[in-house]
């Protein structure tokens, strides 16, 4: 199943477009952030917790190794081909990896919250826990 084909309730935004533009999971409004990379508490329409949804830290480890790897392989071939002086690097690179990394991170973030809110998804919920 794709992340635009999960099961959408009504007045409900598909996820892709919803982590793109930072919308309520349940109402479909622009309030999912409150800054950058950092959700409301509550959604100022609906009134959706969401402080409940633990989203963590993971996605933010990830990507800037894998931003890094990119923006490391772009510098490399542009150094080999075009050899430019140091300055030339640092003000390309260095505002190009934040962008990358805190524009996927915001996304990345955004999905994980819009899932765990679709599948209902809680912190030590096991079905059938019988401790095992």
């Amino acid at each position: 199943m794709a992340l635009t084909e999960t099961q959408n309730k009504k007045g409900q935004p598909e996820v892709l477009p919803a982590a793109l533009f930072g919308l309520c999971p349940r109402c479909g409004q622009k309030t999912l952030f409150a800054h950058l990379t950092r959700f409301s508490d509550t959604c100022r329409s609906c009134g959706l917790d969401f402080s409940q949804y633990n989203v963590g830290d993971g996605p933010a480890a990830f990507l800037t190794l894998i931003v890094g790897a990119v923006i490391l392989g772009l510098a490399l071939a542009v150094e080999a081909n075009l050899h430019p002086p140091i300055w030339v690097h640092i003000l390309l690179w260095v505002p190009l990896t934040v962008a990358a990394v805190t524009g996927s991170l915001r996304v990345s973030k955004a999905i994980l919250l819009i899932l765990e809110h679709r599948n209902d998804a809680r912190e030590g919920s096991i079905e059938g826990g019988d401790g095992r």
